[in-house]
């Protein structure tokens, strides 16, 4: 395994435990407990790492040099019930806590290199990591259950509309791996147009 692949495993990892931290955080912020009770609001891998989600599966990706490199954590724990800020907006809050972060993350980075903060040795390095943020945040918020974009969106439209989409992706919602499944067609059918306009907003991102 090639130094670059063994960096984007290991930024890739760290990407989504921050992640699902922060959808803890949020819901923590918001009234509830349950994260932090189950110990997982910490930056420490182990209470986080999926085996299939946070290393074979972003492995493999890398071996076979796929147009996308996405992975995933053991999904934080929250209660809806007890959040009891945000009122109608209280789970997209928490949905959107998770490709928030990705995004603020790439842009620390990418100002990092655009300010010259980080030396020109360690650029590289630190461009994988504004490409993969971008690539998590606006993957994340596909409107596919069980992506978190399926619990932003429905906030965003109005109550007939959102009732609509609820009843339409209600069987990806029963049925996380068909989910998906619907999310690998999209890899396979978009990834690499994906791959080239995440790329592109990576380079604004560092300004060039």
């Amino acid at each position: 395994m090639s130094i670059d692949a063994i960096f984007q495993i290991i930024i890739l990892i760290f990407s989504v435990i921050i992640h699902e931290v922060s959808h803890g955080t949020m819901a923590y912020y918001l009234g509830d407990m349950t994260a932090k009770r189950a110990g997982r609001l910490t930056l420490n891998p182990l209470p986080h790492i999926d085996m299939m989600g946070s290393v074979i599966l972003p492995a493999l990706m890398v071996f076979t040099h796929s147009p996308i490199l996405f992975g995933w954590a053991k999904p934080v724990p929250y209660n809806p019930y007890n959040l009891r800020k945000g009122g109608r907006w209280a789970e997209a809050l928490v949905a959107f806590a998770g490709p928030g972060s990705n995004f603020i993350l790439a842009i620390m980075f990418g100002w990092a290199i655009r300010f010259g903060i980080i030396p020109v040795e360690a650029q590289g390095i630190a461009f994988m990591a504004v490409y993969i943020n971008i690539l998590l945040g606006i993957f994340n918020l596909i409107p596919i259950p069980p992506l978190d974009g399926s619990k932003v969106l429905p906030s965003l439209l109005p109550r007939a509309l959102a009732a609509q989409y609820t009843q339409l992706t209600s069987v990806f919602s029963k049925s996380p791996m068909l989910g998906f499944g619907a999310v690998i067609v999209f890899i396979m059918i978009f990834g690499s147009v994906f791959s080239s306009l995440i790329f592109s907003i990576s380079k604004v991102i560092i300004g060039i």
